[in-house]
């Protein structure tokens, strides 16, 4: 005989077998119930049933005899217990209800359930929120977060109807790998989402607002980089499943704006994108905007509300408006550039890669004209010294007497500045210093290392340069560099005068890590020709008039020349060294494996601006 005891203390639900009855090893014979529970005690040997020792509704103690089995084989009669039928020869078993219904339902939030609307998106030539997160993530890698919420609307609209036309309440969240094939799993994961302009115009709803809230949570603890895409509008007024007046208490914005300086935050924009949709834009790392694109702190509905006019969508904020003010940082054709470019930016962050080429660093040499007075592209040195194809230029309609970008060396990366002669004679305006000083923070705050390219003849001046601020505007660039915690190095291609080379030196000429020059170099306490007005203005108006003037005027130019030269600069440690232009890469290579980088000062941000 066999004995079969209580597992635990519960209540005996219904038994599944009677005296007499053969069970197999394994067959469930009884159903005991505690803490609302029910619990399968199974035959431990095959054999007939012998006698059950409590009936339904009764209480049994852990341990307690509930049945005795006369062990032996079984039979060719039928198990008192049969099994579960088998599937269908060559189908398949149909799903369990409950399994069903999540499938089910899970349908409804596909592109596939709303071909209509998928098709006027297509007409227009954008993508769907679903089509740009599959292209920006890793194939297979994106979990969802939220897909089956609707709009909080239940009070207005039937179930059926959120379920079909408010998938997601308009935005898909979740977090997936970008360039995992580069950089691996670990370093590859972040959090993405989608505003979906298919859905109730791609408003703010209560709903996606928790769903972005939550995403925003799980970035900030995990330290994932975050990419929005932020097509649509503002809050939406039409949710009315909370008791809500204005609904100024949500914490999305702070909660966004509170990544930055932590991890990278990428903003992707292709149609309208307007009021809060364009707040949590703006608070992004970087923007990438497609040409088609429109940006505005108000969409047309409240420009005119607020009285200010009629206005078509087209009208506010288009992006050459603001790729030329310095609101888009990367202006490109369509979305699948944007998405392109939104990976490769993120690449920067997340480490550094084996494989890269070199560029032809003797083409250098030939960058800087040997007129000293000729201007030149200052891009062609960055070009020379980064990995071929690795520059990513940053607000490039914005600024223009400096050029800002990403890129790397030896397949380390690094953000590189460089005046710009053809704008100003490379002389630093507001915008200029600007855009430096915050191209700063950004690389600061992620842990880029800064490569300097020199050639200013210092900060713009005059009454209408100082009607724009100038004072604070270039101050900023001390200001940013005094709180540098990354590598730091300068290299003056030709000229390096006045504050405003001290400012593309990290606030002097020994800040840097290192500070070199092309023999093509030229230093001065401010420009050689203003030196020499300046300085010998006695001498000068001594001289007669004319052709004397002039040739006196010129002598002493190449006499201040002469003492500015890189090699007197080197020979008095104002500068560490002259290199020839063809080693400036191998330099910056030495010095990048070289420099120690500290942490980011406590509560390092990144201005808006």
């Amino acid at each position: 005989m066999t004995e079969l005891r209580s597992p635990l203390s519960a209540q005996l639900v219904q038994w599944q077998v009677r005296p007499g009855d053969t069970v197999r090893a394994g067959d469930v014979v009884v159903i005991l119930e505690a803490m609302k529970m029910e619990h399968e005690v199974r035959a431990g040997v095959s054999g007939q049933v012998r006698e059950l020792f409590f009936a339904a509704g009764e209480t049994v103690d852990k341990g307690a005899l509930l049945m005795v089995t006369q062990a032996g084989a079984v039979g060719a009669a039928e198990p008192a217990v049969q099994p579960a039928p088998s599937a269908p020869a060559g189908g398949r078993a149909a799903h369990r209800a409950d399994l069903q219904r999540v499938i089910d339902r899970h349908a409804f939030v596909d592109d596939a359930a709303r071909p209509d609307a998928m098709a006027r998106r297509h007409k227009l030539g954008l993508r769907t929120a679903r089509e740009n997160v599959a292209d920006l993530c890793d194939a297979g890698s994106f979990t969802e977060y939220g897909a089956l919420a609707v709009a909080a609307q239940r009070r207005r609209r039937s179930e059926d109807d959120l379920v079909r036309n408010t998938p997601a309440d308009g935005m898909v969240t979740g977090i997936g790998s970008i360039n995992a094939e580069l950089f691996g799993p670990e370093r590859s994961r972040a959090v993405v989402m989608a505003y979906d302009a298919t859905v109730l115009a791609g408003t703010q709803g209560m709903r996606n607002h928790q769903k972005t809230d939550r995403m925003l949570g799980i970035a900030l603890k995990n330290r994932l980089p975050v990419v929005l895409f932020a097509e649509g509008g503002g809050g939406r007024p039409g949710d009315t499943d909370m008791p809500v007046v204005a609904g100024l208490h949500v914490g999305t914005f702070a909660s966004y704006a509170r990544l930055n300086g932590r991890v990278p935050v990428i903003g992707i924009v292709a149609g309208r994108c307007f009021a809060g949709n364009a707040a949590l834009l703006g608070c992004s790392d970087v923007i990438i905007a497609t040409r088609a694109s429109n940006i505005g702190m108000g969409g047309p509905a409240m420009v005119e509300g607020g009285g200010l006019g009629v206005y078509a969508p087209e009208q506010i904020g288009p992006s050459e408006v603001q790729h030329g003010n310095g609101v888009i940082d990367v202006l490109v054709d369509d979305e699948a550039q944007a998405v392109a470019v939104a990976r490769r930016y993120l690449g920067y962050f997340q480490g550094t890669v084996a494989s890269f080429a070199a560029p032809d660093v003797a083409a250098l040499r030939d960058v800087v004209p040997e007129n000293r007075l000729r201007v030149y592209d200052t891009r062609a040195a960055m070009a020379g010294i980064a990995d071929a194809g690795s520059l990513l230029e940053l607000r490039t309609g914005f600024g223009l007497g400096l050029h800002t970008a990403l890129a790397r060396i030896e397949g380390r990366p690094v953000g590189m500045l460089a005046n710009n002669p053809l704008h100003l004679g490379g002389a630093i305006d507001a915008d200029a210093a600007d855009k430096a000083a915050r191209f700063m923070q950004l690389c600061n705050a992620h842990g880029l290392p800064l490569v300097s390219l020199v050639d200013t003849p210092g900060f713009m001046v005059g009454p209408a340069i100082e009607e724009k601020a100038q004072v604070r505007h270039v101050s900023r660039m001390f200001v940013a560099a005094a709180h540098l915690a990354v590598p730091y190095f300068s290299v003056v291609l030709r000229k390096g005068y006045g504050l405003g080379a001290m400012a593309m030196t990290a606030g002097g000429f020994h800040e840097p890590d290192f500070i070199v020059s092309w023999p093509t170099g030229e230093f001065g306490a401010m420009g050689l020709e203003g030196a020499v007005k300046l300085g010998y203005r006695k001498e000068l108006e001594a001289a007669a008039p004319g052709a004397e003037r002039d040739a006196l005027y010129g002598k002493l130019v190449a006499r201040q020349y002469e003492n500015g030269q890189a090699m007197n600069m080197a020979a008095t440690l104002e500068i560490d060294a002259v290199i020839d232009p063809a080693q400036t890469r191998a330099w910056l290579a030495r010095g990048l494996a070289s420099a120690t980088r500290g942490a980011p000062p406590s509560g390092a941000f990144i201005d808006t601006w």
